[in-house]
């Protein structure tokens, strides 16, 4: 009988990237129907907690460089979905927040995203969401310590 075949090292990273692909491209048909994009998803996604959130806070939850960030709240204020607010706490930084339409309009996004999103089932994908939260926390602790040492 023969042995299994050894993993190799970047089996996870090659598992990881076409499972965030294929979940991707499932979740871009889904918002393509509801005229919104990724990007715009995840900007409406960090805003929906109803907390006024920074646009560097932003760019980091959207995965955007600034300008790009920018670009797209520029977009998101012009549909009416999000406003600017000045931070009552650092009057020099601006707080973003979604809008009474912004909120409706997440909420409808958000509905259809869930009825599309496929599950693991048996309590699989809170446990694939946990394995992954620890996979990130001990990347980005890893990252620190290495930073640190160089």
């Amino acid at each position: 009988m023969p042995s299994p075949t050894p993993r190799r090292p970047d089996d996870l990273v090659q598992l990881l990237t076409r499972a965030e692909r294929l979940a991707a491209r499932r979740l871009q048909g889904v918002l393509e129907v509801e005229g919104c994009s990724l990007d715009a998803w995840r900007v409406l996604a960090s805003l929906s907690d109803g907390e006024g959130h920074h646009m560097t806070g932003l760019a980091d939850a959207a995965f955007l460089p600034p300008p790009t960030l920018t670009k797209l709240v520029d977009q998101l204020v012009d549909q009416n979905l999000v406003h600017r607010r000045v931070d009552p706490l650092d009057r020099r930084r601006v707080l973003a927040h979604l809008t009474p339409r912004g909120r409706a309009y997440w909420q409808r996004v958000d509905r259809a995203v869930r009825a599309g999103r496929p599950s693991l089932g048996d309590g699989d994908d809170d446990l694939l969401r946990s394995l992954l939260d620890r996979l990130a926390a001990t990347l980005e602790e890893s990252a620190h310590v290495a930073r640190a040492r160089g």
